[in-house]
């Protein structure tokens, strides 16, 4: 039985919505842009004030109807620690609006929409805005510990003049090294001090992924995410005018590379010898996402309708330190087994792709009948997921992966694709650091 009101059937839904169904009213978000290109001189509440402000202009929504508001992020600019509620002060939203901000790593704004989905179904509101957002380009960077110690205990001499100046620098003089280097947000696990790149190529190898099959996916996902967006299918896409700067209406990543200049790079993070490149991998990325949620029947009472139904979903943990990327096949094989759906039953899958050999060993762990037994806890084997299906506009490779923003992206993009597929279920699954990630089932809504 899935969580959100109806039977699994592969069948028309028109009449079957539950006054609490959770429905999408609509999605978008900015252009994903590379760290240090075209929101290099934005804050992340600028971001996230845009996509918001989009959202509700799409939706036909007025935003005093809107309950709540919850964004994800990552990376949290800490003069806008609530970068939800800045971001819908900046939009314009009733200042009663009350709003906070989650961070799951790579899954924030997925954790922000579970958040609004309980938000809704437990009665506390009837419509809640959605958000999330990253910008590498300009991540706070600290002093060092004894820098900023010396800051807390001494920072009255700085008002005393220069000789009160002079005996404040006096300690940092002595030991600049000290005093001065910076500590910039660690890329490291916290628990283990491992960097995700040398797990991803510890569970590529542990899973048979060839480098050969790596740099192929890569060129997948970028050659899908280029014709999709010529194509003009990226329509939850807005077109962004950059305060004080240029518009912005395509992500600025999509390259589509060839096999041979894809094998002439070097390893990234195992050297020399490891699979996982920069053009396997996904890079760093601005951007912000998102999605307004209502019951079935506030959105009735309204006149509108929606683009899907967030019909289930599952978080899962597991060993950081082996299995860091491998959460999307445990949380895969137990949505399914839960919500009692074969993989044929899923018509869009959309898995992120964090680096091209964690998808892949993703799917062979999901092919491999003694692991899903043992380890993930399932009944046997999910199988070999079809590849016709997956991923079929591109993914964090190719149009990037601003952490915060991701989980809305996909599912905008269930959305959109079950619509242009004409099929009914789809499946998401992210991994994250810690050893998280989410899994969730989405259904075409009947008006869409």
């Amino acid at each position: 039985m899935l969580r959100n009101g109806l039977r699994v059937s592969k069948r028309n839904i028109q009449n079957g919505l539950a006054d609490n169904t959770v429905v999408v009213l609509d999605s978008c978000r900015t252009p994903f842009t590379k760290s240090s290109t075209a929101y290099s001189n934005l804050m992340p509440h600028d971001m996230l004030r845009a996509a918001v402000s989009s959202t509700i202009q799409r939706s036909g929504i007025d935003g005093s109807q809107i309950d709540y508001a919850v964004g994800g992020t990552v990376i949290a600019e800490v003069k806008t620690s609530n970068v939800m509620r800045e971001a819908c002060l900046g939009a314009g939203l009733p200042q009663s609006l009350p709003a906070h901000t989650v961070t799951m790593a790579c899954i924030s704004s997925s954790q922000a929409v579970t958040t609004g989905i309980g938000h809704i179904m437990s009665g506390a509101g009837e419509v809640v805005i959605c958000g999330g957002v990253e910008t590498m380009s300009d991540v706070p960077i600290r002093h060092a510990k004894a820098m900023r110690q010396h800051l807390l205990r001494n920072q009255k001499m700085l008002s005393k003049g220069p000789k009160g100046v002079l005996n404040f620098l006096k300690p940092v003089f002595k030991a600049p090294g000290k005093y001065l280097a910076p500590e910039p947000p660690a890329i490291s696990e916290f628990s283990t001090g491992e960097i995700m790149g040398h797990s991803a190529d510890r569970l590529a190898s542990a899973w048979g992924v060839s480098r050969a099959d790596q740099d192929a996916f890569a060129i997948r996902s970028h050659t899908k995410a280029h014709k999709a967006s010529e194509a003009g299918l990226l329509s939850d896409v807005f077109e962004y005018h950059i305060p004080g700067g240029e518009t912005i209406s395509k992500d600025n990543g999509i390259q589509v590379h060839t096999p041979e200049k894809l094998a002439g790079l070097r390893a990234a993070f195992v050297k020399p010898h490891g699979t996982v490149t920069a053009g396997n991998s996904s890079y760093l990325t601005d951007g912000a996402s998102a999605c307004i949620l209502s019951s079935h029947k506030k959105a009735q009472e309204m006149g509108l309708s929606g683009q899907a139904i967030l019909r289930d979903y599952m978080y899962v943990a597991i060993d950081p330190k082996d299995q860091l990327l491998l959460g999307p096949a445990y949380g895969i094989a137990r949505l399914l087994e839960k919500a009692g759906l074969k993989p044929s039953d899923i018509d869009v899958w959309e898995i992120h792709e964090a680096f091209a050999g964690q998808v892949l060993a993703n799917l062979e762990a999901l092919k491999d009948d003694k692991f899903c037994r043992e380890r993930m806890g399932v009944k046997g084997a999910v199988g070999e997921l079809p590849m016709d299906k997956l991923n079929n506009w591109g993914g964090s490779l190719s149009m990037g992966h601003p952490f915060g923003a991701t989980g809305i992206r996909l599912i905008s993009h269930c959305a959109n694709r079950l619509k242009h597929e004409d099929g009914q279920y789809a499946m998401i699954a992210a991994c994250a650091a810690g050893g998280h990630a989410f899994a969730g089932i989405v259904e075409r809504h009947p008006d869409y």
